[in-house]
């Protein structure tokens, strides 16, 4: 089994739009979430969201290229644009294997409204034809494989709020088992608009509270659902001897995977946390955990009243004695949930942990719960020294995803 390491990293995000802005904003506790701007609000319960800001994908691809794409692409191409840049592995790895492994939760969806309401107003000969190759989820997988001529093995994985780690897990096994040299993977998402916000509403999984710095917080008694997020998060995986060899810059190596299903229900998580606490073993296992390492948790941490309870329930049946020492954030409290792109946002988190040993916070933490007693960093980073980070995703359907992140020779 081969080694396989981080040698880019690329993220659109609503704290910022490359690397560096995230991390100073991730570290320094900073809110990207504020009131709807992408449809007008005024008829809904939830008005608020974390959106990206500031983005132009003029910076990134011409106009008339991002004419064919649904924006969900467009944050894809551009965070995969970055992490190509960041790797210098352009020109660098035999095209046939160099894979593609980025996934999205929803997929186009601003291109299915725009489409439906045409076919409504003006019928069928109106609907685009570039509506179905703008809207299906594994586009942005397949528009970035066709820039950078990746002709390897191609997944665009589909397992809601666990997409990208999943994307990043199996894009790990390609490499570790000989499939490829180097895989572009993670995630994208972006559906923040009307049709999405009235549903995650109605199956009361959004946060109400409409308070812009204090509706997303994670493990906080007074949480009551999650807050949308949008964005994507591209990582270059690469064979570590195939990286040395080219001089590549490597920023943390991945470790160990776990993939399982609750088998329980379509949106809530297993009581016991059933699936959850296999995956962060089969994780652990596999990275061959000792309980001597100083670990940061990277969690799932959705700001609703299930979730937190039930990771919390994980974390402690998985480490024991050791769950109070473990240093805790949800990121999602400044990000939001970026659904298919959370995974992915969140494992470049963890790897900058690793390199500057800094433990993010989970912000705008305030009431303690009794049924969630670990150390969630509240509201302020915090220098810690780390052997190993871990990050969780927990999707509706019951996917797990879980993976472990040692730091790079080059830290």
């Amino acid at each position: 089994m081969r080694r396989v390491v981080i040698t880019g990293l690329g993220v659109i995000s609503p704290i910022g739009n490359n690397v560096e802005t995230f991390k100073n904003n991730v570290m320094n506790g900073i809110c990207g979430i504020d009131y709807i701007t992408h449809f007008d609000t005024s008829d809904f319960k939830v008005k608020i969201a974390a959106e990206v800001k500031e983005f132009s994908i003029t910076d990134y691809i011409e106009k008339s290229e991002a004419r064919r794409m649904d924006i969900f692409t467009q944050y894809a191409m551009a965070a995969a644009e970055q992490a190509i840049a960041d790797s210098g592995i352009s020109g660098k790895v035999d095209p046939h294997r160099f894979g593609v492994y980025v996934g999205s939760g929803i997929g186009g969806m601003d291109s299915f409204i725009n489409a439906t309401n045409k076919l409504t107003k003006d019928g069928p000969r109106k609907v685009s034809p570039l509506f179905i190759p703008m809207m299906i989820s594994n586009i942005a997988s397949g528009t970035i494989a066709i820039k950078y001529e990746a002709k390897g093995p191609s997944l665009p994985v589909v397992t809601a709020c666990a997409t990208s780690t999943n994307a990043l897990g199996e894009a790990f096994r390609a490499i570790r088992y000989g499939y490829a040299d180097a895989i572009i993977a993670g995630g994208t998402e972006a559906a923040i608009n009307g049709l999405s916000v009235a549903g995650f509403t109605n199956c009361m999984a959004l946060s109400t509270r409409n308070i812009p710095d204090d509706s997303s917080i994670p493990f906080d008694k007074r949480r009551d659902g999650f807050i949308m997020g949008e964005g994507a998060g591209i990582l270059i995986l690469e064979d570590y001897e195939h990286a040395k060899k080219r001089g590549a810059k490597i920023h943390g190596e991945i470790t160990g995977y776990g993939n399982t299903c609750d088998a329980y229900h379509i949106v809530a998580p297993h009581p016991e946390a059933e699936g959850a606490i296999n995956a962060i073993r089969l994780a652990l296992e596999e990275a061959n955990y000792e309980k001597g390492m100083k670990v940061y948790y990277n969690a799932h941490g959705t700001s609703t009243s299930l979730n937190d309870k039930s990771e919390t329930l994980a974390i402690k049946s998985v480490f024991g004695e050791k769950a109070k020492e473990i240093n805790i954030s949800s990121t999602k409290s400044m990000t939001g949930h970026m659904l298919g792109a959370a995974g992915a946002a969140e494992a470049i988190v963890s790897i900058l942990a690793l390199q500057n040993n800094r433990i993010p916070p989970t912000i705008g933490y305030k009431e303690a719960d009794p049924e969630c007693d670990l150390n969630y960093t509240p509201n302020v980073s915090r220098e810690a020294d780390i052997d190993l980070a871990i990050s969780t995703s927990l999707g509706f359907g019951g996917h797990n995803g879980v993976l472990t992140f040692i730091k790079g020779e080059d830290e």
